[in-house]
């Protein structure tokens, strides 16, 4: 039985990752060229808070009940363009800070190989 969730709960996030548009921008913002435009990505959150506001209306003035899963559905997209911006700076000033080390240690390593002397055996 647990295998079977396992699997099903794999499949599941395989198909969401594959098909939903949201899910595929914030997994191309997760790379590192994407990391830069994280924080302008949290303005795509705006539409999809318009449409849960907008469904969220009708059903409370007697619109039928299933516009209650797009309301669900435009929040929980909303909230994770949102979160994504601030996480988005956070790894791009980890990876930059990354690789200046690196280059600093390429720049050490660079001046040591000028320093040693040529020895002939």
């Amino acid at each position: 039985m647990f295998r079977f969730i396992w699997t099903l709960s794999v499949r599941t996030r395989d198909f969401l990752l594959r098909y939903m548009p949201s899910n595929r921008l914030l997994a191309a913002i997760r790379t590192r060229r994407g990391l830069k435009w994280g924080f302008p990505a949290m303005l795509v959150a705006a539409p999809y808070i318009l449409v849960a506001t907008i469904c969220s209306d009708l059903a409370a003035d007697g619109g039928p009940g299933w516009l209650h899963l797009i309301v669900l559905w435009g929040c929980w997209n909303a909230l994770k363009f949102i979160v994504m911006g601030p996480i988005s700076v956070a790894l791009l000033i980890r990876v930059r800070i990354r690789e200046a080390e690196i280059r600093l240690d390429q720049r050490r390593e660079a001046r040591a190989e000028e320093r040693e002397p040529l020895v002939l055996a």
